[in-house]
């Protein structure tokens, strides 16, 4: 299978560069004076949140050794000219939105974690939660309203989330059938990275992120001020969960088959289909771009689940032509 994907990416990589050649560098004027569909700008803003970001920043440095009259940049604060936006897979608005396509790359993993050497930490030492459990720490629900008045330990603690939208918060929450606005404790704005900041001020403080901001990207480590909070596992893959754990442990488990506590959704990319360079960019990213999902903390896609995404670049740059 991963012959077939290749092959199919390598096709699709040729096709998209023939169709480039046939098309003026960013910049340069056509012969006719008439504009196209590649963007005239000379330079296309990609969005990400932190978690992303560095990925994208390597595909973007890598990319442009094969295509240097083409320059992506990350874009910064609340511009507004962005032409690719690295977002998490949302089944509702994924169908809804016709003016835009996504493209999903790989998947990102979330994880509960407190600050490390916390109050928060002490008291749930060796708890091994499960989902149910889980749902009772982070959200009010009366379903189980009861239950966790009856929790003195889930009482005690302060949950912290983010409000940004492109918070992993949609996803965690989704993942246990709730609503991101069920959320117990304090809501964060800005990014999930300033969760890990409201962790280390509160003792009490217990939230959730997405790996890349759990884990050291350079030793593979968990991040000296945090703990991951102890789940229901099997004997067999618990050490895979500890702190004492690779984020390359937790990759391999969750690639091998997903687990019912721990929330793992699509991360892609949303573009305008009328761009010629931004439909080449996303060929690349299939084809050559994902081998670098591990080192930066996301998990790959599915072979069939890829080669879906490669279908859906060249069927829109098919009809761009």
């Amino acid at each position: 299978m991963k012959k077939i994907v290749s092959a199919i990416a390598l096709v699709l990589s040729l096709s998209l560069s023939n169709g480039w050649a046939e098309r003026p560098r960013v910049g340069e004027p056509t012969g006719s004076g008439m504009s196209n569909s590649t963007n005239t700008a000379s330079v296309r803003y990609v969005k990400a949140p932190r978690f992303a970001r560095p990925l994208v920043e390597k595909w973007i440095s890598e990319y442009a050794k094969t295509e240097p009259g083409v320059a992506f940049q990350i874009a910064k604060g609340s511009q507004d000219n962005i032409d690719l936006n690295v977002v998490i897979e949302d089944k509702q608005t994924d169908t809804k939105d016709f003016s835009h396509s996504i493209v999903y790359f790989g998947e990102t993993a979330v994880l509960p974690v407190t600050a490390r050497s916390s109050e928060a930490a002490r008291l749930l030492e060796g708890k091994h939660l499960n989902a149910k459990k889980l749902r009772q720490l982070f959200f009010l629900n009366d379903e189980f309203e009861e239950d966790t008045k009856k929790n003195k330990l889930f009482e005690s603690l302060v949950v912290y989330s983010g409000s940004n939208a492109s918070s992993v918060a949609v996803s965690f929450a989704r993942h246990f059938g709730e609503e991101s606005s069920s959320f117990r404790g304090k809501r964060i704005a800005g990014d999930d990275l300033f969760l890990n900041t409201a962790l280390e001020k509160d003792p009490l403080g217990v939230s959730f992120n997405a790996l890349p901001n759990i884990f050291d990207l350079g030793n593979r480590r968990v991040k000296d001020g945090l703990s991951l909070v102890g789940l229901d596992l099997k004997k067999t893959i618990e050490d895979n969960f500890s702190n004492d754990a690779t984020i390359d442990d937790v990759i391999s488990i969750l690639e091998g088959g997903h687990i019912s506590g721990i929330a793992v959704e699509k991360v892609g990319m949303s573009y305008n289909g009328g761009d010629d360079a931004v439909s080449q960019f996303l060929a690349w990213i299939l084809d050559k771009g994902t081998v670098y999902n591990h080192e930066y903390g996301l998990l790959n896609l599915d072979n069939k689940v890829t080669q879906v995404q490669i279908e859906k670049v060249k069927t829109h740059f098919t009809a761009q032509k």
